[in-house]
C-alpha cells in the first residue's frame, strides 16, 4: 500500500510542511479510495488530511537524526514535477 509515498526522515533539506501535507494526501486518498471528495465528503477528507499531516509532523520530529538519506528524492522536489504543478497552478 503507498507505494507511491516517498520517505520525508532525513531529506536536507529538511522535508517541508508542502511535502508532508502532500504524502498525507497521498494516503488518505489510497484508503479512502476517494481521489477528488464530493461536496459531501469533502469535510471529513481534510480533516484526515490534517490529522495524517499533524501526526507525521510529530513523528518525524520524534525520530532520531538518519545516518544516511532515503534513496529517492520526493516529488516536490524533481524539476520536472514542479514545473507540471507551475502550469497547472497558472493555467
Amino acid at each position: 500500500m503507498c507505494r507511491n509515498i516517498t520517505e520525508l526522515r532525513g531529506l536536507e533539506p529538511a522535508a517541508t510542511d508542502e511535502e508532508i501535507e502532500a504524502a498525507a494526501r497521498q494516503y488518505v486518498r489510497k484508503v479512502s479510495g476517494v481521489r477528488h471528495p464530493s461536496a459531501a465528503n469533502v469535510e471529513a477528507f481534510e480533516a484526515a488530511v490534517q490529522k495524517v499531516t499533524d501526526a507525521t509532523h510529530e513523528l518525524l520530529d520524534a525520530l532520531p537524526e538518519r545516518r544516511q538519506p532515503p534513496k529517492t528524492v520526493p516529488p516536490l522536489r524533481r524539476p520536472e514535477v514542479r514545473a507540471r504543478i507551475a502550469a497547472r497552478d497558472s493555467a
